[in-house]
Parts: structure tokens; sequence; C-alpha cells
């Protein structure tokens, strides 16, 4: 598995085109990888975020296979004097041991399901919208990832929750509805081999949608 960051230059229009758009967004992201090198193994996934943080907006990218993001840099960065970065994620992986603690940052999809009506055959997703409820959407599936989130300040589960959006965006002739919401904070490892594949294979829905990635940083 490898780890790639790359810096937007979100004042170029074609940077601001596939930043309005998640479906954009990934099939700019799995234009970096060739065909075959698409699809899920059993190592992990394609996953990918963007992290806007004041004038800075990046992308992060978990990846199987080395991806070549030349035409992103063409496209949305600054093609004379910077490219991308690319390390493997085998290293980090590693370290992961039962116990230990890190600060996490995670964009994700939170949605339950249920029918429509009373007549529907098949249940739908349907996304949280409020801080409760997506806060509730990540405690409940800690323990199913590998990690729990311990007790900060006030004896509340230290994680906040931030960067709420509802996003609208074409898929073909049908229109897309997203909820997200970006949840940082400590977690602390249960299992680690269970953690590792939350690590490469994402959490949640809409994947391919820049949803699931978590990220680690040491714990402050």
């Amino acid at each position: 598995m490898h780890l790639t960051r790359f810096e937007i230059n979100a004042a170029r229009r074609d940077a601001r085109f596939l930043l309005a758009s998640p479906q954009r967004m990934h099939a700019a992201v799995l234009a970096s990888f060739p065909p075959a090198q698409r699809e899920a193994t059993e190592h992990g996934r394609v996953l990918w975020r963007v992290d806007e943080r004041g004038n800075h907006t990046v992308l992060y990218l978990v990846s199987p296979f080395i991806p070549d993001l030349t035409h992103l840099v063409e496209q949305a960065g600054w093609p004379t004097t910077s490219t991308w970065q690319t390390r493997p994620y085998a290293p980090l992986l590693d370290r992961l041991e039962r116990g230990s603690r890190w600060s996490f940052r995670l964009t994700a999809n939170p949605v339950h399901s249920k029918r429509k009506s009373d007549a529907a055959e098949r249940s739908q997703r349907f996304g949280h919208v409020t801080v409760r409820q997506q806060e509730a959407w990540l405690l409940e599936r800690c323990e199913r990832n590998g990690f729990v989130i311990p007790d900060g300040f006030g004896k509340e589960p230290d994680v906040a929750v931030h960067g709420r959006r509802i996003w609208r965006f074409d898929r073909g002739k049908n229109t897309v509805t997203l909820a997200t919401a970006t949840f940082e904070g400590t977690l602390e490892i249960s299992d680690a081999a269970l953690f590792r594949r939350t690590l490469t294979h994402g959490i949640g829905a809409a994947k391919g949608y820049g949803c699931g990635l978590l990220t680690l940083a040491a714990a402050t």
C-alpha cells in the first residue's frame, strides 16, 4: 500500500471545477491508475480525501499501487514547481499496536438504512444530518473497525465533528445527494489487525466519493 499527498492549487479554474464535484474528483483519482490497478485487492483499495485548511487544499490518496498524478499536476497543481509525494504505507501499518493512541482525521458519509415507506420493498440509505447523529454513527462503528475513542474533556468522547456538508452533483442523468462530515480526535487501537484493514479498506459508504479514508498522526 502507498500513501500519496498532492497539494491542489485552488486558485486555478480547473481545480475549482474538480473540487465542486466528488464525481469529477473520483474520475480524476481513478485516472491516476491504469484500468487493471483500479479495483480493490486483498491488500486494500483506492481511498481518497480532500482536506481544506486555510489556504491549503490537499488531496490524500491511499492505494495498492503507486499513482501517476501528472494529469492532476497539469490541471490543478503547480506544474513548474511542485508535483506530489508518495511513500510506502507499510512502515506505519507495521507500527500499529493494540493500546497505542493516535490523533485521527476522517471524512465519512454517515448514513442509516430504512424503508422510504411502509409499502417499499427495499430499504434506502439516508444521511445523518445532525452533529449528534453523526457522532453516534462513528461511535457505533469503532469496535468493528478495531479502535475505540477514549474520553476527553468532561468525560465526553474525544472527537469533534465539523466540515458538515450536503453535496449535490450529477452522475450521468441522475443527481446524487451526499451528506458528509469530518471527524477529528483521538483513538486507541483495540485490534491491530482489524485496524490495519480499516486504514486500507476504509470506513462506511461513498468511498469512491472521497469518504472513508482515516489518516493518523502522533497523538499530542
